[in-house]
């Protein structure tokens, strides 16, 4: 059972008939968590409510009289969930009088007090329908012109830089057959999967040291893949057949360099940051 949220927090006199319901289908007083749980309420307040569910319940009065025709007053606290509506004179219930036992959705529905809610009674808005989700389809547009200019930059600096076709299965295969692969493909994989693996973990992972390892090298392999295509097309434009040792050099240790950040990476993200 759980019970509903209030605009103000209860007294013990009104949880006690549904901590006294609980305890009825528990068969025993519950414990304070229990009540806690299943009420919506804090640890002061389940302490009270388990001390008057300790005490023996006053038996009820009886009255040898006959029952009087007209409807009793109602009562001063909150009755308990197994109590009857009030009835006409000719015994059927009159659905003008309300039953104190069903909570009023129109109380229920506002804003709750700290200490004493409901933790999904604002998930969702006033007019009943569902928090929209943000939509993520337009990074599907913006990937596929940056996909064919970076995958085009890196392809021809690795070129000029003297990667190129590579008989995967020398001896097996003949040259220009299916095992034959242009080696320049692995720079833009390399450098931007890796980069946009990086920026995810930077933003998703709990690590301390994971995010940290993860926010400087994704900015780094950004910063690095931006410079690459300035490089190609400023060598493109110049008319460059190949590039210079030093931009040869530093395009040759890209893979290299992009596998041990990626094993560091998942590394990281997996071990126990508590044991530092």
């Amino acid at each position: 059972m759980t019970a509903p949220t209030s605009a103000y927090p209860r007294s013990v006199d009104q949880l006690l008939p549904a901590a006294r319901q609980l305890a009825a289908e528990l068969g025993e007083i519950p414990s304070r968590n229990r009540l806690m749980a299943e009420l919506r309420i804090g640890a002061p307040k389940a302490g009270e409510l388990r001390d008057a569910l300790s005490l023996p319940s006053p038996p009820p009065s009886v009255d040898s009289d006959p029952p009087l025709k007209t409807n009793p007053a109602p009562p001063q606290t909150a009755p308990s969930p197994d109590t009857k509506p009030q009835t006409t004179v000719d015994g059927h219930p009159d659905p003008k009088i309300p039953n104190p036992s069903i909570p009023n959705p129109k109380i229920f529905n506002r804003h709750a007090v700290p200490g004493d809610t409901d933790p999904q009674a604002d998930t969702k808005p006033a007019n009943g329908k569902g928090v929209r989700k943000p939509v993520t389809w337009p990074v599907l547009l913006l990937c596929l012109p940056a996909f064919v200019a970076v995958w085009s930059g890196w392809v021809e600096l690795g070129e000029l830089s003297g990667f190129g076709l590579v008989n995967l299965l020398p001896g097996i295969v003949e040259d220009g057959g299916w095992a034959t692969l242009n080696t320049a493909i692995t720079l833009p994989i390399g450098v931007e999967t890796y980069a946009a693996y990086a920026l995810w973990v930077w933003l998703a992972a709990r690590a301390p040291r994971a995010r940290t390892f993860a926010r400087n090298s994704a900015i780094g392999s950004l910063t690095f893949g931006a410079a690459g295509q300035v490089a190609y097309h400023l060598l493109a434009a110049a008319g460059k057949t190949s590039a210079p040792w030093q931009i040869t050099s530093l395009v040759a240790c890209l893979p290299v360099a992009v596998l041990g950040m990626g094993a560091a990476l998942a590394h990281l993200q997996h071990a126990n940051d508590e044991a530092d």
